[in-house]
Parts: structure tokens; sequence; C-alpha cells
């Protein structure tokens, strides 16, 4: 639920909702996306968190985050740093946890609701501190993919779960052949 008056602001954590709106074959249109959110409420901020590969000469995501740059997006990234597992497999580490959670945590005090893009169990107690501070939190996830893309404790937890399928229409558009997510690196939470 939302209201007109209050102020909102979105975090979104890149590589989760990249990998829901995946599972359902989707992808996310962010301009409707802000658009969306925009006639909710009245929107602060639109955070976006990713790691980049910056030894890479291209980077599929670069074209991504300076779009959403450049149309109101306020972007957070940091390097990944990349190692080779036990199996010899290339791996990519680029948790955003905690810059999310900071940023959360500091704007907190002038927003009214926060929407949370991210099914990351990780973010129960940042969830938990936000209610404490009289912020509603919003988190916008699926159940319906296999396996589901969000916590049961992430989602009791919230005031509010938005299932990312019924906003597909709002904010979805068909699968590219590109892909703005680098498909053949995994991300690893630590």
């Amino acid at each position: 639920m939302f209201y007109k008056d209050e102020r909102l602001a979105l975090f979104i954590d890149g590589s989760n909702l990249y990998a829901a709106a995946k599972a359902l074959g989707f992808d996310i249109d962010y301009k409707l996306l802000r658009q969306e959110f925009m006639r909710r409420g009245k929107m602060l901020r639109a955070f976006y968190y990713t790691a980049l590969l910056e030894n890479d000469e291209y980077s599929p995501i670069r074209p991504l985050v300076d779009w959403l740059h450049y149309n109101g997006f306020t972007m957070v990234t940091k390097p990944a740093k990349e190692y080779t597992d036990s199996m010899g497999r290339r791996k990519v580490k680029g948790n955003m946890d905690i810059e999310l959670t900071v940023d959360a945590m500091e704007l907190a005090p002038r927003v009214d609701h926060i929407v949370l893009f991210s099914g990351d169990g990780d973010f129960r107690p940042l969830v938990a501190s936000l209610q404490r501070q009289g912020v509603r939190v919003s988190v916008v996830s699926t159940i319906r993919s296999q396996p589901p893309m969000i916590s049961d404790e992430l989602r009791r937890q919230a005031d509010n779960f938005i299932e990312l399928e019924e906003l597909r229409d709002v904010i979805g558009r068909p699968p590219r052949d590109v892909s703005p997510e680098p498909r053949s690196v995994s991300v690893a939470n630590s």
C-alpha cells in the first residue's frame, strides 16, 4: 500500500533484481519503473547498486549504468573482485549489501517508505531497523520462480511484499539478446 503524500526512496540491488526478472523471463524497463513509483508517492531518490568489472575492456553492464546515471538514478558502484574457485571456475565477488544498508539507514529520517528491490535474506535486519525508525518497507522480488528469489524471512519482515511478476505489464519488456548484467559471471555473496 502506498500513499500519494509519502516520501519514497527506491533501493535496487541490481544483480538480485536482474536475476529475479530473468527467472521470470523479462527485462526491467528502468524508465517505466521510475515512473511507476513516482506515481505512487513523492520519490526522493532511486538508488541502484552494482559491482563492476574494472579490468574488462568492455563491461556489458556499463551502458545500463551510464543510462541510469543520466536518467535520475543515484548509482552506487564498486570494483568487483575476480578470483578462481577450487573447481577452476572464474568467479566475481561484488556484494553491495553494506553500501545499500548504510545509505538506507542514513536516508531513513527523511523518508516515509522505502522500496527494496531484493530478495536477499541478509536485508532482514535492515528492514527491521528501518521499521523501528517508523519507515514502512516494501520488498519487491518473486516467489513465482523456481526456486523463489526471496527469502521467507525477508518477505515476512516487510510491511508489504510486491510480487515482481505482477509488475511485468507495468515495468517489463521482452528480454533482449544482450543482457545488461553479465551472463557468464556469477556473483558470490560473502
